[in-house]
């Protein structure tokens, strides 16, 4: 098998105490390591310096997806509880969800939230997922806003104080699982002295789903199918960012789930066009990116497809070295920690 190819080629070390519990206040004080992949050499700064390292001309591309209080709890008939976990919208009552136990949601099993929200198993996918129809009056988002909680990753044990900090500023449409963690770090100010400097901001939609962030099990990573996720790419944000492919102006994505969006919607020649649909895209070394020029991320879990997307804009031995640059240094690892970028 080619080097690379294994999942276990991406394992690292991460002693517990640098998996961050709490976000960072303000949103823009997180770390930045700054990873230049000509030079190969790293620097250490504050978020809020990325103004440093955008110029004029760059288009930012965001995700504007907002995160549901995706995580339910339920009772069967027979007064057993279960967590429900949302993922995605399959129409206007049926979702895929996640379930716990899962030997307690068969096909036509009827769980109660509360008073207001019911709902069916109608389906199980061949993963174990559960395909659901909710019972509910009135409107659901209202409803689920009431009945739901923000869907945290199980690796943060802290309570979240104020939910908002699990949202990024600029989200605008319900519909992901977790949060584009990448975009937690901006504050509207720091987006007004970017766009003062000249910099587009580009705004795309990817419902994020948790089989993003869920590490592969297969070995040969060839072998890992993608959940497929929900986008939208607008007639604005295609233009936006195809008149700068043509001007030689540089696509800088926020997040993993911006690239996955412009890589999907993008033609050999880099060029979008707007249109929406279901991803399933796998980006992983070697890769040769149609669009994206440049990248601002988390630090993502040991063995996810995540790490093995960033590693394709150079290549997994640069990005594993530059991780253990930065435990050495003491960086806040994954939903809530510090950010690096890829120039």
């Amino acid at each position: 098998m080619n080097t690379g190819l294994k999942t276990s080629d991406y394992f690292y070390e991460l002693p517990e105490a640098l998996i961050a519990q709490t976000p960072a206040e303000p949103r823009d004080s997180s770390r930045l390591l700054v990873y230049d992949r000509k030079s190969k050499s790293i620097e250490h700064r504050i978020f809020r310096d990325i103004v440093d390292y955008l110029k004029k001309g760059d288009v930012l591309v965001v995700n504007r997806t907002k995160v549901l209080p995706a995580r339910l709890f339920a009772r069967t008939e027979n007064g057993g509880r279960v967590e429900v976990l949302l993922l995605k919208r399959l129409c206007l009552d049926e979702w895929e969800v996640l379930v716990r136990p899962g030997k307690k949601c068969k096909i036509g099993a009827r769980l109660a939230v509360n008073e207001e929200l019911s709902l069916e198993v109608t389906g199980i996918t061949e993963s174990g997922e559960r395909h659901v129809k909710f019972f509910y009056g009135g409107a659901f988002e209202e409803v689920l806003s009431r009945a739901g909680s923000m869907p945290l990753p199980p690796y943060i044990h802290e309570k979240l104080k104020d939910p908002d900090r699990y949202q990024t500023v600029y989200c605008k449409e319900d519909g992901s699982a977790a949060a584009p963690t990448a975009g937690l770090h901006f504050t509207p100010e720091l987006l007004e002295r970017l766009k003062e400097k000249g910099v587009e901001i580009a705004e795309v939609l990817l419902h994020v789903g948790l089989g993003t962030f869920r590490p592969v099990k297969e070995e040969n990573i060839l072998d890992h199918k993608m959940h497929s996720e929900y986008y939208e790419v607008s007639e604005e944000a295609a233009e936006t960012v195809n008149r700068a492919k043509r001007e030689g102006r540089r696509i800088v994505a926020v997040g993993t789930t911006s690239v996955r969006t412009l890589e999907t919607v993008a033609g050999d020649d880099g060029m979008l066009k707007a249109c929406s649909g279901n991803t399933e895209i796998f980006i992983y070394p070697p890769y040769r990116f149609k669009c994206v020029d440049a990248l601002i991320t988390n630090f993502h879990l040991p063995e996810s497809t995540l790490l093995m997307l960033v590693s394709a804009l150079c290549s997994r031995e640069e990005i594993l070295s530059a991780y253990e640059t930065a435990v050495k240094k003491g960086y806040r690892f994954f939903s809530f920690g510090d950010a690096m970028m890829v120039v």
